[in-house]
């Protein structure tokens, strides 16, 4: 079980920055695959970062250059630095969390961040 606790958004201007933090209840060290998704009014949810245990990360294209992944395994938090920010970024940023364990995947995802980006 995870328990996945986001903080971090608010308001900022287009160009700025805002950093999003995830808390987590347990060891993310022992999390294979965390990440970030974002959701707009009316579209999918969708995959913004990613990070794997080994600290590979992987990146949508429309915030390549923009948005950094990292994570703090002596503080159990994912991060995501977000710069340059645009209108188009204004969403509900959830972290989610992925255990495999014994053939089973354990998905947990927070309650969600409100990101808005003023033009």
């Amino acid at each position: 079980q995870v328990q996945l606790v986001e903080s971090g958004g608010g308001l900022a201007q287009a160009g700025g920055s805002l950093r999003l933090s995830c808390a987590a209840s347990r060891s993310i060290g022992s999390i294979n695959v965390m990440g970030w998704y974002r959701q707009a009014p009316g579209k999918q949810r969708e995959l913004v970062a990613l990070i794997i245990s080994g600290g590979t990360t992987n990146y949508a294209d429309s915030v390549k250059g923009r948005f950094t992944i990292s994570r703090d395994v002596t503080k159990n938090k994912l991060y995501l630095q977000m710069n340059s920010l645009k209108p188009e970024d204004k969403a509900v940023y959830y972290c989610k969390a992925n255990l495999w364990r014994s053939g089973s995947n354990y998905v947990y995802w927070g309650q969600g961040t409100q990101v808005t980006v003023s033009s």
